[in-house]
């Protein structure tokens, strides 16, 4: 990529709807489908686009994600301008050392660019899962010399709560913003459907400039790159939409429906993983042209074996990490993360199993998520009684049973 380009990759949310998995840890740096962590992702995106000058803007609980950025996305480039960078407030009076919000989180550290005025500002989340080649993007911005280029995608009218919506024309020239809004109009001829801000924006560097000044300036400002910053820019600069379906990956060809998804709740976080097991996954994660990037740890193969009571170990229809072995435990429909150990005859039905879980013999588990470490004696069930399940795990809406290392029988 040509012109300069420099990302904020803002990976500070509490994840309080994705509790008891973020109690001990960023919403970005849960894991996701076997090895990931969810902010795997949109890192992967901008070094696979060619993006390589990257700030990670973090705040609540995030020594997990610190030490994730530490293990695997330490760049090894002689040039200056490859750097993935954490950075975390500074603090200020009043405050308790925290972000107000989305604009100022990048307020706070727009001295980190020495040359804003000459330079593209990507301004992203870190807590959605997709593969988007930015590149492509920022070709639009730049055609279009825009002050800020809005990725979006149209999903379902009931949604309009969950978003910010974009009213756009036919090039893109953004002429409404609606944040969170359940009277957001729907996108013409598509009477079900909005147009949904991704959370993701390009901006000159001297427009961005400009706004969040005025903004820290504004009283009654939420500080917020929805709430605040773009509609106040409606009308007085140069806005465009970005469709995202337009969005072609090196290595696939168009057609198919391109795959996003924010991991807001847990039963969202449970469908996301549950759609990696299918024979063609909606979401492509082995295509060798667009790696999603994580920590490289040394691992052994997952070993499939035998108990002493000759049950085999298996595995059908799952993702199973490095150095996992099952031994007479049988897996289906269910992700599977590193260093699982599996015994006996028990059974695990599309479920979520993280990191070195421990799952004694004639244990059956379904549609739940066990967090990291999580111990499970012999003979459990899990997932079959909801009224003893409530008592003694956590539940999502749809039924998916929590269990972390605090509930484990």
């Amino acid at each position: 990529m040509s012109d300069k380009v420099v990302a904020f990759v803002l990976a500070g949310g509490k994840g309080n709807r994705l509790l008891p998995l973020t109690r001990d840890r960023a919403k970005p740096a849960v894991p996701f489908g076997g090895k990931y962590c969810i902010v795997d992702f949109v890192l992967s995106n901008l070094i696979n686009s060619g993006i390589f000058s990257i700030y990670v803007v973090v705040q609540y609980r995030s020594q997990s994600l610190l030490k994730h950025l530490r293990d695997g996305w330490q760049l090894s480039g002689l040039l200056k301008s490859q750097f993935i960078i954490p950075t975390a407030a500074e603090g200020q009076a009043g405050e308790k050392g925290w972000y107000r919000g989305t604009a100022d989180a990048v307020f706070q550290n727009l001295d980190l660019i020495d040359d804003l005025g000459e330079c593209t500002v990507a301004v992203f989340g870190a807590d959605h899962v997709y593969r988007m080649n930015i590149a492509r993007m920022v070709e639009f911005h730049h055609d279009r010399n825009a002050d800020v280029t809005v990725a979006a995608i149209p999903v379902s009218a009931h949604l309009s709560t969950e978003f910010g919506v974009l009213e756009a024309r036919a090039d893109g020239a953004v002429h409404g913003f609606y944040e969170k809004d359940n009277h957001a109009p729907t996108i013409p001829g598509k009477e079900g459907q909005v147009y949904a801000s991704m959370g993701n924006y390009l901006f000159s560097g001297r427009a961005l400039q400009k706004e969040l000044h005025a903004d820290a300036l504004r009283s009654g400002s939420r500080r917020d790159f929805g709430y605040d910053i773009l509609p106040s820019m409606l009308g007085r600069a140069a806005m465009y939409a970005y469709d995202f379906q337009s969005n072609i990956l090196p290595g696939e060809t168009g057609g198919a429906a391109l795959y996003w998804r924010d991991l807001g709740t847990l039963d969202a976080y449970y469908e996301a993983q549950m759609d990696l097991c299918g024979l063609v996954p909606s979401l492509n994660l082995y295509n060798p042209l667009w790696p999603i990037h994580t920590a490289s740890y040394a691992d052994p193969c997952a070993k499939f074996c035998y108990d002493k009571h000759g049950n085999a170990g298996s595995a059908v229809g799952s993702i199973v990490s490095g150095g996992c072995i099952f031994s007479g435990g049988t897996v289906r429909g269910s992700v599977v993360g590193r260093g699982v150990r599996i015994t006996g005859d028990s059974l695990v039905e599309d479920s979520i199993v993280l990191d070195n879980c421990v799952i004694g013999a004639g244990c059956r588990i379904r549609r739940a998520i066990l967090d990291e470490g999580v111990i499970i004696s012999d003979g459990q069930h899990i997932g079959y009684d909801a009224e003893q399940d409530r008592h003694r795990y956590h539940v999502s809406e749809s039924g998916i049973v929590v269990c972390s290392r605090r509930m484990a029988p």
